[in-house]
């Protein structure tokens, strides 16, 4: 890119296809829309960049019925910006030009703009991710459901090597989900597979402590959102009295003052999508200010198509992560873009052999 330059901009929808039902404690994902941003130079249009807007329903702040018209006049008005050359000075006029309420259009323009400058690679942040020089550990995820769909899954991720499982909790008989937690621990022991559940917020303020003490018992290394987020005051008790680690999911979705939740809550861990949180440069700062906490964190993806996993796959690359991220969800759909991104003994890698499928 030039020292100052203007780029254009458009974009593609594609509804992904769930394999299976995909239940959570909020319902049943059968499909998911996204929207692929395209950016590039009029003058030489062979060289694209890619990113993803993908909000979350019933979740993301711009999960809204004009979303694709709200889409269209961003990408209209931004197409007349001048950018400057430096990757921070294109990220603070992306937070600037694109409202906070945004979050998953902003992160898309984030990578679409860095893919761009890289020369249209698929390259957006990071080392030695993108050149499948550094695998990145990743937890295998189990989907809620009947408890035999849900014991398959976890036989099926064990089986795989994965030494790190996350369990979605809280639509079925809650000792059933015991049951199940029993199955993998009467295996493997702590140090041998580590095990992390996601209420999603399912528990009531009234039960959450007791049954985090029933949850304990199987030494989880974390719980997700017990209680729906909102609570602060319920929240901080809980994670005072808490027998095992909470981590804040949805907590974090919406909230402008990070240094006051966190003050606030003291959580003992915080996870960060940057598709609901808007994207790289937020997700820097909720890290910086948990890491200024001695707060754990990681990152998981949010259900994007494989554009949007390898930018946060990438970030978690820059960011030298190190403990099991939530990058698994590339497999999902029946109709993902074909892509680099590999899962093998539970770490994800970029195979460099593998030439990416182009959005259509």
């Amino acid at each position: 890119m030039s020292e100052s330059s203007k780029i254009s901009f458009e974009y593609l929808k594609r509804t992904l296809v769930f394999k299976f039902d995909a239940g959570t404690s909020r319902g049943v994902l059968k499909t998911k829309n996204v929207f692929w941003i395209k950016a590039f130079h009029v003058n030489t249009p062979q060289v694209v960049g890619w990113g993803e807007a993908a909000p979350l329903v019933n979740l993301s702040l711009d999960d809204r019925p004009d979303f694709e018209e709200v889409l269209q006049s961003t990408l209209k008005q931004i197409s007349q910006v001048s950018w400057k050359k430096d990757d921070l000075s294109i990220l603070d006029q992306l937070a600037n030009l694109v409202p906070f309420e945004l979050p998953s259009i902003r992160f898309g323009l984030e990578t679409a703009i860095l893919d761009l400058k890289n020369g249209g690679k698929k390259k957006i942040l990071g080392k030695d991710f993108h050149e499948g020089k550094k695998a990145i550990p990743i937890n295998g995820l189990i989907w809620m459901g009947k408890k035999d769909f849900m014991l398959d899954q976890i036989k099926e991720k064990l089986e795989q090597g994965f030494d790190c499982i996350k369990m979605k909790i809280g639509a079925i008989d809650f000792q059933q989900e015991l049951d199940l937690l029993s199955y993998i621990r009467e295996r493997f022991s702590k140090d041998q597979i580590t095990l992390r559940v996601d209420a999603n917020g399912a528990f009531s303020a009234t039960d959450a402590l007791s049954k985090l003490k029933e949850l304990a018992k199987y030494d989880l290394h974390s719980i997700e959102q017990p209680i729906s987020a909102g609570n602060w005051d319920i929240m901080k008790q809980l994670c005072e009295a808490t027998p095992l680690p909470i981590a804040l999911d949805e907590e974090l979705i919406g909230v402008k003052n990070k240094a006051g939740l966190l003050d606030a809550i003291q959580p003992q861990h915080i996870i960060l999508k940057p598709t609901l949180l808007g994207g790289i440069l937020e997700t820097k700062e909720w890290i910086s200010h948990a890491e200024d906490r001695n707060i754990g964190w990681w990152m998981t993806s949010a259900l994007e198509s494989n554009i949007g996993l390898n930018a946060i796959s990438q970030l978690a690359d820059e960011l030298d992560a190190s403990i099991p991220q939530g990058l698994g969800t590339g497999k999902l759909y029946e109709n993902n873009l074909h892509s680099p991104l590999e899962i093998e003994q539970g770490q994800i890698r970029y195979n460099t052999k593998i030439i990416w499928e182009q959005p259509s």
